[in-house]
């Protein structure tokens, strides 16, 4: 639908080294005041330690929680904070290494009172194997980093290892929901998923990738391609 995909244009690309080591920002500009007490007071509450085996992810939450979503990369918060709001029964886990966003994050979930959020403020890569399998149900990558420069295509965090340890951690019939507006790097994702057979693509015609679903929250990254002219696409896959 949005051209050939095929294998021999899959080896084209520079493929993630080992071990993983993160490239990319952990600061931004300095933190109020206000987001830096939530840093310091809030965080600990919610805080997921990427050492530490998680037995069950349920149990990270309240009694009640049937089901858990990740969101990898969350930004500054706004579509698992919404999530999170709209289904009380679903946990989020949310993992960003950037200090910035998850002080906003913070900010959503004191403000709305979310109980349901856990958060991982680090590279979610050493994070992935300590999760058990068949544990998401439902897994977020929204406008993540296109890394332009050829030399960095391997930072990209749709590569074939994380394509396998996602299918590892969702269960049978769940979604891997991922938005870009990068032209390039769609193209790498759809190769990348297209050669991995574990997944399904649902789109049927071409409204299904052009348009957000309803149940899906803009964020920022949106408006901000939108208002550039740039056209975000939206791809939703379920594991078979």
């Amino acid at each position: 639908m949005l051209g050939d995909l095929n294998e021999t244009e899959l080896s084209k690309y520079p493929q993630e080294q080992h071990p993983i080591h993160f490239r990319g920002r952990r600061r931004g500009r300095r933190l109020r005041p206000n987001l830096m007490n939530l840093i310091n007071e809030e965080l600990p509450n919610v805080r997921i330690n990427r050492e530490t085996p998680v037995q069950n992810p349920l149990d990270l939450f309240a009694h009640g929680t049937n089901e858990i979503w990740m969101e990898i990369g969350f930004g500054a918060g706004e579509h698992i904070s919404q999530q999170a709001e709209a289904n009380p029964s679903v946990g989020f886990i949310g993992c960003e290494p950037f200090i910035n966003g998850v002080a906003s994050l913070l900010r959503y979930v004191k403000n709305k009172q979310l109980t349901n959020v856990r958060v991982l403020p680090d590279d979610v890569r050493p994070f992935l194997p300590l999760l058990p399998d068949h544990s998401i149900s439902r897994l977020f990558i929204l406008f993540p980093d296109p890394w332009r420069k050829k030399r960095h295509h391997s930072r990209r965090i749709i590569q074939r290892a994380t394509l396998n340890e996602f299918y590892r951690l969702l269960k049978v019939g769940g979604e891997l929901r991922i938005a870009t507006d990068h032209p390039e790097y769609l193209r790498w994702i759809l190769i990348h998923l297209t050669n991995n057979k574990g997944f399904k693509w649902l789109a049927r015609r071409p409204t299904d990738w052009r348009l957000r679903p309803e149940d899906w929250p803009e964020t920022r990254y949106e408006k901000k391609a939108l208002l550039a002219g740039r056209s975000p696409i939206f791809l939703t896959y379920k594991k078979i």
